[in-house]
């Protein structure tokens, strides 16, 4: 789920730390605050094929400025109520995955997750029915050039919606998330003292991965079940090149529990610190100890139905010069660097890359 829980849990710091000093007349240092530790859960099943993967840490004190500490050698269990099971592999510190020929989801089948760490606490998440998610029936873009308050500049880009159809049955919840992939060619640089760059080149084709961490864009279908879904906002492309933009749209059909819980973060994340907000409370999830229910767990784990498409921005039609990133100096012969694999950049090409 794109380092929802990391995100959650800087978004509630934040607000507790607004609120302690909301009261204050007189700059004060307050005393550090100590927070129980919690286990924090990301992850989720989808039925696109795996692997899929399950990251664990555990909150630290907050006088260590939110470092999530990694929460390795705990057995992950993955089961379904059709008698299929997995242990995950633990395959870097924290990071736990399935096989990639392992469990898959499967739409109309429950999925559970089952934690045992080290030192013996027992987790379970509660069961997630996994619904198929509607198909995206269009991808489309409108152009935007408006003027930025208080200045003579203008800011322009590319809003980008989509359409679907929601189904007959009531009770559909939805989530949509964007992944940008940006070729480039240079895959390290360093600022000079005169604010220029240098760097060496990648010794591979490669991409950086965008998405937006902080954006929790859903719906439910309480006001229109079974009718289209037209003009659902997704992201906005900006002007940074008159090339295409290549972006994969994904829409989730989630679960009642997990539309609860992003909306819960979503309310976080709209406070803004002011003396009327509400008050920050703990985003409620589906993590529970069951040896020992003093313990705290945050985090969801689900089970999505996932429809995604393709799409590339056409940017031709953009007006003046382009907000483009300064120019990088490659000294020639220089070595090159290998095109890491991350959630930030990858060596693999895009599903529907076609340039």
């Amino acid at each position: 789920m794109n380092q929802l829980i990391a995100f959650v849990r800087q978004v509630w710091l934040a607000c507790l730390s607004g609120v302690l000093l909301a009261g204050c007349v007189t700059e004060y240092q307050p005393d550090s605050i100590s927070l129980p530790p919690a286990l924090i859960v990301e992850g989720q099943i989808t039925d696109q094929p795996g692997p899929y993967t399950v990251r664990l840490s555990r909150t630290a004190d907050y006088s260590i400025r939110s470092v999530n500490l990694l929460v390795e050698k705990a057995t992950v269990t993955l089961a379904d109520n059709a008698g299929n099971r997995e242990t995950l592999t633990e395959t870097s510190a924290g990071v736990y995955q399935t096989r990639a020929n392992g469990v898959r989801g499967v739409a109309g089948r429950q999925y559970k997750l089952t934690i045992q760490t080290r030192a013996g606490l027992q987790f379970e998440s509660q069961p997630e029915l996994l619904t198929a998610a509607p198909p995206i029936l269009n991808v489309y873009t409108e152009y935007r050039n408006e003027a930025i308050a208080g200045t003579t500049n203008r800011r322009q880009g590319w809003d980008v919606y989509i359409d679907t159809k929601d189904p007959a049955t009531p009770g559909n919840f939805y989530r949509w998330e964007w992944t940008h992939y940006e070729p480039i060619s240079v895959c390290q640089r360093t600022v000079r003292t005169d604010g220029s760059y240098t760097g060496l080149g990648c010794c591979s084709q490669c991409w950086d991965i965008e998405r937006c961490y902080n954006c929790v864009n859903t719906s439910s279908d309480a006001n229109i079940n079974g009718q289209a879904i037209s003009k659902q906002l997704i992201m906005r492309a900006p002007y940074t090149s008159s090339a295409p933009y290549y972006l994969e749209v994904q829409q989730q059909a989630i679960s009642q529990g997990a539309y609860a819980f992003w909306k819960s973060v979503r309310q976080l994340v709209g406070n803004t610190g002011g003396l009327f907000d509400p008050a920050p409370a703990l985003v409620q999830g589906n993590i529970r100890c069951v040896s020992d229910p003093s313990v705290l767990a945050f985090g969801y784990f689900g089970a999505t139905g996932v429809s995604e498409r393709g799409f590339y921005v056409d940017r031709s039609a953009g007006q003046g010069t382009p907000d483009l990133a300064p120019p990088v100096f490659v000294p020639p012969l220089s070595p090159c660097v290998v095109c890491e694999n991350s959630i930030y950049r990858t060596p693999n090409k895009p599903r529907w890359w076609v340039y």
